[in-house]
């Protein structure tokens, strides 16, 4: 009976149309009412979504077979379109195909309205939109590419089989990987040459009389092109609608806590305190810790003070590893005094702060430890720190330098650099630990320096965590739980999107 409710309010959507098809260019924003809890269900799905293609584009061959294979499993399992020829006809479980082409447009928008806000954040944004555009529009039966051409006001016909042979020794010759066996088989478009300008500049295709004769598997570059210039601008327009957004109570920390979203385990439970003594941390730092917390820890000993981005990003982490409140307090206050300032400075101006981390002063919070999110794109480092990421905030010379002095060899140190020349900051750390862990594909996505520290354990003791004895539940960060479901109409929101 709640299907069938759903169904009929579903029916009566003025923009059914757009689910339709199942591929568009998201031109039109939602205008529909969602409740609060529905919208950041959405959000956090198709996050999970475009951080599974981040990965897989760069684990794998785009378009291999294992490439198609896991992009495929991780749509289903989000309940996201994931076959074009799929009909309408509701499933035994889960949601219809028109659910599905729903929730692929809302969750769109949604995070169009997260990923606007810097230009690091629309540049990742883009880049994983326009891969999962691609994907799906390569897995499109031609018939469909075709409909969806001229749908999207990219009128472009292909060749009839007499035009095709008529003009085939010369399509042959001009075009990229076209052989003279699949000439006949394959589809040609008769594209504008203005807009193919990249496969003229190459010279992958035949021109004649003012237009390019594209080959089916190249028509995707000028599409990916016009969808790449549409969201572009269309994240810019929202930009600017930005003010009114962060006005409205309820979306405000939900798009910002989108845009640094950790979707991993929580590691502010501490079941696993004492377990790790502080003797053993000097020894840990060049074994089972991140680059980033190994380059605080260094800094520590080396200066034997960190200011408050430092000591808030490293305590929070050595909290999530078992390090006790007496522990912290004796570890800080130790090396500290051992430096400019002394035990009674130490105790009236620092004490609180560390007291405060685990939840015993002030508002008495319980913090949890940094995602790499968040220490990937809050509080960037200025002169004089030495918290951040260092993927992402070292200079690239300092960086291979630092690589170099932990001994990775050329060989990683390249790979590591185009992957952080990639923006690949996440990727990049995942490969420095499979490196010095000598292990040749981890298991696992790096997304928590806790993460890679409980990996390393893992990995260093056999496959078995010998520190920790957690079973750390999985869940999703949670900053709207117990809202109530009240309506949002997303159309103010997009109106200029």
């Amino acid at each position: 009976m709640q299907f069938q409710r759903r169904h009929r309010k579903l029916g009566t959507n003025p923009q059914s149309e757009l689910y339709l098809q199942p591929l568009q260019f998201y031109g039109e924003p939602p205008l529909e009412n969602i409740s609060l809890a529905e919208f950041e269900t959405f959000a956090v799905e198709r996050l999970k979504l475009l951080k599974t293609v981040e990965n897989l584009g760069v684990s794998y061959v785009k378009h291999s077979s294992q490439y198609k294979l896991k992009m495929d499993n991780e749509l289903r399992l989000l309940h996201f379109p994931y076959r074009p020829d799929t009909n309408d006809k509701k499933p035994l479980t889960g949601p219809s195909e028109f659910e599905k082409r729903r929730k692929d447009h809302i969750s769109h928008f949604i995070l169009r309205l997260a990923y606007c806000q810097t230009e690091d954040l629309r540049r990742w944004f883009i880049q994983q939109e326009v891969d999962l555009f691609r994907y799906r529009f390569t897995d499109l039966p031609p018939q469909q590419k075709l409909e969806f051409l001229h749908k999207n006001n990219l009128k472009y016909n292909t060749l009839s089989d007499k035009e095709k042979n008529e003009l085939s020794d010369k399509l042959l010759m001009s075009s990229y990987s076209v052989s003279g066996v699949t000439v006949e088989k394959l589809e040609f478009y008769k594209v504008p040459f203005q807009d193919a300008l990249d496969l003229v500049r190459s010279r992958k295709v035949y021109l004649k009389a003012g237009f390019a004769f594209v080959p089916q598997q190249d028509i995707v570059t000028i599409v990916l092109n016009d969808f790449r210039t549409r969201l572009s601008k269309a994240l810019a327009l929202t930009a600017r609608s930005l003010p009114a957004v962060h006005s409205d109570e309820r979306l405000h920390p939900l798009l910002n806590h989108l845009s640094h979203a950790y979707l991993g385990q929580d590691y502010s439970i501490q079941k696993n305190v004492g377990k790790i003594s502080l003797e053993q941390i000097d020894s840990l730092s060049g074994k089972s810790f991140p680059l980033c917390m190994r380059q605080l820890h260094q800094a520590l000993r080396e200066n034997h003070h960190l200011r408050h981005g430092g000591r808030m990003q490293y305590g929070l982490f050595l909290k999530g590893i078992g390090i006790s409140l007496e522990q912290a307090l004796q570890f800080w206050r130790s090396e500290f005094i051992r430096g400019k300032v002394d035990a009674d400075k130490f105790d009236k101006a620092y004490a609180y702060g560390i007291r405060h981390m685990y939840g015993k002063e002030g508002k008495r919070a319980d913090y949890t430890p940094y995602s790499c999110m968040k220490v990937i794109l809050s509080n960037p480092p200025s002169q004089g720190d030495h918290h951040g990421c260092p993927f992402r905030h070292s200079d690239p010379e300092l960086l291979k330098q630092k690589l170099q002095f932990y001994k990775v060899s050329p060989s990683s140190i390249t790979q590591i650099m185009e992957l952080v020349k990639g923006m690949h900051f996440q990727l990049a750390c995942q490969k420095y630990f499979e490196v010095t862990h000598n292990v040749e594909d981890s298991s696992f996505s790096l997304s928590h320096p806790n993460q890679y520290f409980i990996e390393s354990q893992k990995a260093l003791g056999g496959g078995k965590d010998p520190k920790r004895d957690v079973d750390v539940p999985q869940k999703v960060q949670e900053t709207s739980q117990h809202l109530a479901e009240t309506a949002e109409d997303l159309e103010a929101l997009f109106k200029d999107g």
